[in-house]
């Protein structure tokens, strides 16, 4: 690791430091700590703001609700929770299914993505309907119909044809996929395109930002896009970007002999879907500006930030963490800090919604007050989303050959689990101090380049689930 690295990882270091002993990074010059007195016991902690008016609940919480006079700097956590629908039955289908049977696909995987496929076909009901695509330089299509006895039989005739040739034209997979998709969506509330690939597109459009677009035009015609990756070949950060424009999931799968499950898991998210086109906003008063929404796209339009979220499956729950730079005021005074507002379209009353809430912090001049009342849960959630941002350099620092830079992120990593720990207790990261220690193990053993390409891609979907997107990352 170089000075430069080094010098930034200290300074990191300290910034964490702060965050997870309690103390709001403040600006200005540094003050002298005040002088020793006795400290209080703990109060009780602060509770979260919450707002459920249909099938979607949020749940907001500050790591700081008690912050010092002055600029600091407070992480906003935001949980986002489908509802549970007991004794449900699961909602009728329209679904394609695009599998990339380029030469790279030969053997082994194709095998196993057509057992996949048959899998798939055998889970449907009468009332689903389903389009099989497979593309390699050309492409070839059974069209959407639906899944009726007579019709599963030529599903699993088609399936039995796929065969491995030519380059990978995700593109023309994609647009097959949607206008297949096209033909029955007036009937279906649910329309979910899934995309199976284990290489780079060759072919067709091939820059990420025009694929990126295509999708983009996908979910804007009422289609949810899930992409799947196999191997260690592909690109996984075209592939998470699919599912994020595309509002729906993204697995890595090193083994294709596991594409069965992530077939039915993801059949399963779309047929029990209970909200849509999901918004959520923060709004920002005075004295209070954006660090950054870690983990997410966001788009600030004045004193709004909003995050676009993917649709949402019933018991579905995806979290956002926020770093928020907070002015105090008056001690004594309570400060709003952001406000929270939802938006979907919620499929169990068929009409749009909108909740929101209020996060609030108070002044105080006792430092003790500031440690006693700090969110635990909320200070986890930060430090693991602190974490995925060093996961995500890691991951970048290993593809480029450069494996003590990213043990070196691993590394703090561990210090700040072991410090968030002092706050939260062992037993809440010791789940996260386990997947630390197994991934810098992970890292020392790749002697590979396809062992390399597995660490790589396994940072960055421990990342993904730390930033918060736990129910769309397989």
């Amino acid at each position: 690791m170089n000075r430069t690295v080094l010098f930034l990882a200290l300074a990191g270091g300290l910034a964490l430091t702060a965050l997870v002993l309690g103390l709001p990074r403040a600006g200005g010059s540094p003050q002298p700590p005040p002088p020793a007195t006795h400290v209080a016991p703990p109060l009780p902690p602060t509770p979260p703001a919450t707002a459920s008016l249909g099938s979607l609940t949020l749940t907001g919480r500050l790591s700081h609700p008690y912050i010092p006079q002055g600029a600091s700097e407070v992480f906003a956590t935001v949980d986002l929770t489908g509802a549970q629908v007991p004794g449900a039955t699961r909602s009728p289908v329209n679904l394609a299914v695009v599998i990339d049977r380029s030469g790279s696909m030969s053997g082994y995987k194709l095998s196993q993505a057509k057992q996949a496929a048959r899998h798939l076909v055998g889970l449907l009901r009468d009332e689903d309907r389903l389009a099989i695509i497979h593309y390699g330089s050309d492409v070839k299509s059974l069209p959407s119909q639906a899944a009726t006895p007579a019709n599963r039989e030529r599903m699993l005739q088609f399936i039995e044809g796929i065969w491995d040739d030519g380059g990978t034209n995700i593109s023309a997979g994609l647009s097959a996929g949607r206008f297949q998709l096209a033909s029955g969506m007036e009937h279906f509330r649910v329309n979910r395109l899934i995309l199976m690939s284990d290489g780079q597109p060759t072919e067709g459009i091939s820059d990420a930002a025009g694929l990126q677009q295509e999708v983009r035009d996908i979910r804007a015609a009422g289609i949810t896009v899930s992409a799947i990756g196999v191997g260690t070949d592909f690109n996984e950060d075209l592939m998470q970007s699919f599912a994020e424009y595309g509002a729906g999931a993204y697995g890595f799968l090193e083994d294709a002999g596991k594409l069965a499950t992530l077939f039915q898991r993801d059949l399963q998210q779309a047929s029990t879907t209970v909200a849509r086109n999901v918004e959520l906003s923060f709004e920002l008063p005075d004295g209070v500006s954006l660090g950054e929404v870690l983990g997410y796209t966001a788009h600030q339009a004045g004193n709004v930030v909003r995050v676009a979220m993917p649709d949402f499956s019933a018991g579905q729950v995806e979290r956002v963490v926020v770093r928020l730079l907070v002015q105090g005021s008056a001690v004594g005074q309570a400060v709003q800090v952001t406000g929270l507002k939802l938006a979907y379209t919620d499929l169990l009353q068929n009409k749009g919604v909108e909740s929101a809430a209020s996060l609030s912090a108070q002044v105080t001049d006792r430092r003790e007050e500031v440690l006693a009342r700090q969110d635990k849960d909320a200070t986890v959630y930060a430090a693991r989303a602190r974490s995925a941002q060093n996961l995500q350099k890691a991951a970048e620092a290993m593809s480029q050959g450069r494996k003590d830079e990213a043990k070196g992120y691993l590394q703090d990593n561990q210090t700040l689990f072991t410090e968030t720990a002092a706050v939260a207790g062992a037993a809440a990261v010791a789940e996260d101090q386990a997947q630390q220690k197994a991934a810098l193990d992970e890292y020392e053993s790749a002697a590979t380049p396809s062992a390399v390409g597995a660490a790589v891609k396994n940072s960055k979907v421990r990342a993904l689930k730390s930033f918060g997107r736990l129910g769309t990352t397989y």
